[in-house]
């Protein structure tokens, strides 16, 4: 086998996730993800530390993509207008070619108590993320968390939906209509407009 390995880490991640739908989770290695791929077992640990990196290696960029789309926001920008460019640059990560894999990773996630608290980990270091930049804009607490948990749970709710396999529309169109969605559920809180005895609620 030569030394270069061309599109090794996608690889591996699609013959992971193939293996971790086939099999289990906790029933695949290392070394049949490998094989799987064609590639070598020294080449796995080259990209991942373990089996559940695959699943979650992409932690620090898209923290770091997140933290970075608050810090660029225009210097007129409102707390909510930073979160919709949160949204945008996530729409960047989660394109068309990124849907079959998506689905599948949260079908192996869902399947798993450690794997799901592992998840919730990782939502809640966005979260950080995004609250850390918008308090390094000078938006002050509680307003800087209220936005981030506002902006990840708008996010969490756009995922679900693009990933859903019928789904043919792209990522950034339904994360800010979640977003549009989130803001009128909050003034309607705040307005009063809602009352237990609705029966829509």
């Amino acid at each position: 086998m030569g030394r270069w390995e061309p599109n090794a880490r996608e690889r591996l991640e699609r013959a992971a996730l193939e293996l971790f739908l086939q099999r289990g989770y906790e029933s695949t290695t290392a070394a049949e993800i490998a094989e799987r791929a064609g590639l070598a077992k020294s080449t796995f640990f080259r990209h991942f530390a373990d089996k559940r990196e695959v699943l979650f290696h992409g932690q620090g960029a898209l923290n770091t993509t997140f933290a970075d789309a608050v810090i660029g926001a225009p210097d007129s920008a409102t707390p909510i207008e930073a979160i919709g460019a949160v949204l945008d640059a996530a729409a960047t990560i989660f394109g068309p070619e990124r849907h079959e894999l998506a689905r599948a990773r949260q079908d192996v996630i869902d399947g798993h108590d450690d794997l799901r608290e592992r998840e919730l980990l990782k939502l809640a270091a966005l979260t950080g993320a995004i609250t850390d930049a918008l308090r390094a804009r000078g938006v002050p607490d509680p307003t800087a968390t209220i936005a981030a948990e506002f902006g990840l749970l708008a996010f969490r709710n756009a995922f679900v939906r693009w990933a859903d396999p019928a789904n043919e529309r792209e990522f950034g169109a339904i994360a800010h209509q979640e977003l549009d969605t989130l803001r009128a559920a909050t003034a309607a809180l705040a307005d009063g407009s809602v009352r237990l005895g609705d029966k829509d609620l």
